[in-house]
């Protein structure tokens, strides 16, 4: 079978012509006889954790011109987690749609994937999984580690850490302002175990990052290295008809699903895996992850659970390490860009420092992953991550205060007369995909003013939004059905009483009349209710986050074939 942009090249008529001459461009004529491959590159400087990827293009592209393929730079949609309002998942299925559709359009045979921050890999692997092309991801990589008055600094941890002892009037804001320019040392995303690392991580468990890669500090030369080994590796793919929907398989969620469990991963990982399944029809649900995860042991001792970075994490071994612990529950069917299965990359991978990667026989906790809970208050299911919860408040029963909007939540939470106290249960609603709308990272909220100053540290939060990979706490979140789909979260009454329980994992509300009210005005008063552009859209298709949040159309593939003729 030929190359794909044979289609556009190949042949003396008007439209070959048009196609070879535009791009000629000092090209020599065999040229269009060549792989041409697209490098999807989210480089911005609004993307600071994406900053660098030029860089890490170029290698790329060297590594394809040597195996004899053709590097085509195609800029894509880049999403900045820090800058972007009012959330950056708001946009995560328009970049993957413009990905794929551009990849579709054009006269392009595989694909390299540059992401780092937190939306862009799992965009860009929703968009190659349905116009299902030749793929491989390269991860931006992690930053170097800042420090502070002689402490390591976790970027995005750190900051709700630090900002809540300024509340608590234990850290002056001088300190706080000061540790700003310390935090962020070198090019790179997050250095805890974020949803940046997360998705590089867990994208290279899934099969589609070159094993060994992912977690290669951003300023590190290996970096470019394996970037340049990538641009290779994508000829080959093209080469042996090796797409995604031909090694992508339940085997390899499954392989996905273990390491996000044994990293201690961010539970943005649930909402874009489900999201990918969905782009292959792979048979995912929210239950696999319980299922598969919760007897998976902890053992990767890193922020926000534990207490090293992403540096030290490389240093220590990396996953493939993290891996070889855990060989007996990967799925050995699971297969790599390699054409090889995961396992078979595990036998040279010894753990370096045993405090930072722990041996199976001394974990973290020895059953970590993300618990799924069901009950009243979320019949279609809701996330909570033990490991970053307080062992204490895992079984809790409490008095709901209730928020209904993140308006209602920034105006009350320090009002010194709120009626809240250590065993309340604060549940923020309206944040989830069509609430908000794209279901931002709100639901770690902040504590009480009055209760950070006695000391609490942690409560039990419930919300139908997202929470950052770098966050900490003992949060209920992704509640499905969330608040504007109609869900139950939105006739929770302050005064209510919720019964958290982990280990059977529910969560429900205790009121006989519950679910007979009706919703209160004020919440939904603050839903989103755009008129144009592509929240309007958003609003009108977003599914739920417990399949992925994806919009109802763009679910499935359409394949790469492009039948008519542009001119």
């Amino acid at each position: 079978m030929g190359l794909r942009s044979e289609q556009w090249y190949a042949g003396q008529d008007r439209n070959a012509y048009i196609h070879r001459a535009w791009m000629r461009r000092g090209a020599p004529d065999d040229a269009f006889t060549r792989p041409q491959i697209a490098i999807a590159n989210t480089a911005s400087d609004l993307t600071p954790c994406n900053a660098h990827l030029n860089e890490v293009a170029a290698s790329v592209s060297n590594g394809v011109y040597e195996a004899g393929g053709i590097p085509l730079n195609l800029p894509v949609v880049s999403l900045g987690e820090t800058n972007v309002r009012p959330t950056a998942m708001l946009w995560r299925n328009m970049a993957a749609m413009a990905a794929e559709e551009m990849l579709r359009a054009n006269p392009v045979d595989g694909v390299v994937l540059l992401g780092g921050c937190d939306k862009t890999i799992p965009a860009l692997l929703m968009a190659a999984a349905s116009v299902d092309i030749p793929a491989v991801v390269v991860p931006g990589g992690p930053m170097l580690t800042g420090t502070f008055r002689g402490v390591p600094l976790g970027c995005g941890t750190d900051v709700w850490r630090l900002s809540e002892e300024v509340r608590a009037g234990t850290l002056s804001q001088e300190a706080f302002n000061r540790s700003e320019s310390a935090m962020i040392r070198s090019r790179g995303h997050c250095n805890t175990m974020g949803t940046a690392s997360t998705m590089a991580l867990v994208a290279e468990a899934l099969g589609t990052v070159v094993p060994g890669v992912a977690g290669t500090p951003a300023p590190d030369s290996r970096l470019l290295e394996a970037s340049h080994g990538t641009g290779r590796l994508i000829v080959e793919l093209i080469e042996k008809g090796r797409r995604p929907s031909t090694f992508l398989s339940k085997a390899s969620f499954h392989n996905a699903i273990v390491a996000l469990a044994a990293i201690g991963g961010s539970t943005n990982a649930v909402v874009h895996l489900l999201a990918i399944a969905g782009r292959l029809g792979v048979d995912l649900t929210l239950d696999d992850f319980d299922r598969i995860g919760s007897g998976v042991p902890l053992l990767v001792d890193l922020q926000p659970a534990g207490r090293f970075l992403m540096e030290d994490f490389h240093h220590a071994g990396g996953l493939l390490a993290v891996l070889r612990e855990v060989r007996d529950l990967l799925d050995p069917e699971g297969l790599t860009v390699t054409g090889r299965p995961l396992v078979d990359h595990l036998d040279d991978a010894p753990i370096w420092d045993p405090e930072v990667i722990r041996s199976r026989s001394q974990p973290i906790i020895a059953e970590g992953g993300i618990a799924v809970l069901r009950g009243n208050l979320a019949p279609s299911g809701a996330l909570v991550k033990p490991a970053a919860a307080s062992p204490n408040l895992l079984q809790h029963r409490g008095r709901a205060v209730v928020f209904d909007s993140i308006e209602d939540f920034h105006a009350r939470i320090d009002d010194p007369d709120l009626d809240v106290d250590a065993d309340s249960v604060l549940v923020l609603r309206g944040c989830g995909p069509r609430g908000y709308p794209g279901m931002p990272e709100v639901s770690n909220m902040p504590l009480p003013k009055k209760l950070l100053e006695q000391g609490v540290r942690d409560m039990v939060r419930v919300c139908d939004g997202r929470m950052s990979g770098t966050a900490y706490g003992t949060v209920v979140l992704h509640v499905a059905p969330e608040a504007a789909a109609g869900g139950p979260l939105g006739l929770v009454r302050t005064g209510d009483v919720i019964v958290l329980d982990v280990e059977n994992r529910r969560i429900d509300v205790e009121a006989p009349d519950f679910l007979s009210r009706t919703p209160s005005e004020a919440m939904t008063a603050a839903f989103a209710a755009p008129k144009r552009g592509w929240e309007r859209l958003y609003i009108d298709h977003v599914l739920g986050a417990d399949t992925g949040a994806d919009l109802d159309f763009l679910v499935g593939s359409s394949g790469s074939e492009v039948t008519r003729e542009s001119h």
